[in-house]
């Protein structure tokens, strides 16, 4: 028996999410899809996320029991052959068993890149935003997020995680070149949605649409079923695990 640990990239445009799903496209799918054609096995692939749909990874975790006998040298280049062209393998490495790419992962960051305009050809790689943004102000906002809070308020209602408690060690807000603005956001763990309503919340408030206290009010009442303001995630992607 032995654990293969893989890291990966994928261009979410045109998957229904992350998550194995009944007569839909999406990566863990592929990926288990591509294992069986080599390895002649059925296996579950564990991850250190589930990206939403039309999301992308720069950097993907995940691993796998199998009996295979076929090199991870092998298996690198085999999978990244059979997968289509909207997944890239990185590496393929043979890990203790008791490594697990979700819970040994100590930490996980994304980055949102937003442009106050984009063309045809961007539309599935960045998110629009209403005007110009100053990332000192934007910072501002959203370092109220810095820390450990209940984020019941800034997940989706049939998200199925138990611990509404995330704790955010890092936050940046930065200029990029073309006038895109980015955004990092480093934690223990995310919430589905959690980055993008957390984001698309944070601009409410820098455009006028909410008060100044909007994001404190949701962290201090954490509400599931409260208001959430959930923006575009065709420019967020998950940038790197590190454990």
């Amino acid at each position: 028996m032995r654990n293969i640990k893989l890291v990966y990239q994928y261009d979410g445009s045109d998957f229904f999410g992350f998550q194995r799903q009944p007569d839909r496209r999406t990566v863990q799918g592929e990926l288990e899809s591509g294992l069986y054609k080599i390895i002649r096995e059925r296996v579950n692939l564990i991850s250190s996320g589930r990206t939403d749909r039309g999301v992308h990874a720069v950097e993907q975790v995940s691993n796998f029991v199998t009996d295979s006998k076929i090199p991870a040298e092998r298996l690198v280049y085999a999978l990244d052959n059979i997968t289509p062209k909207d997944i890239k393998i990185l590496k393929v490495e043979d890990v203790e068993m008791e490594f697990h790419s979700r819970f040994s992962a100590k930490t996980r960051a994304y980055e949102f890149i937003l442009t106050p305009e984009r063309s045809v050809f961007e539309t599935r790689y960045l998110t629009e935003v209403k005007g110009k943004i100053h990332v000192d102000k934007l910072y501002d906002i959203m370092k109220v997020f810095l820390g450990s809070h209940n984020f019941d308020g800034f997940r989706m209602t049939d998200c199925g995680g138990k611990n509404p408690v995330r704790e955010i060690f890092e936050i940046r807000c930065y200029e990029k070149a073309d006038h895109k603005i980015g955004i990092y956001i480093k934690g223990n763990a995310f919430l589905k949605t959690q980055i993008r309503i957390m984001v698309g919340s944070s601009l409410a408030i820098y455009f006028n649409e909410r008060p100044c206290d909007y994001l404190l009010k949701k962290l201090e009442n954490p509400d599931p079923k409260g208001e959430k303001i959930v923006i575009d995630g065709s420019g967020l992607y998950l940038y790197e695990i590190n454990y």
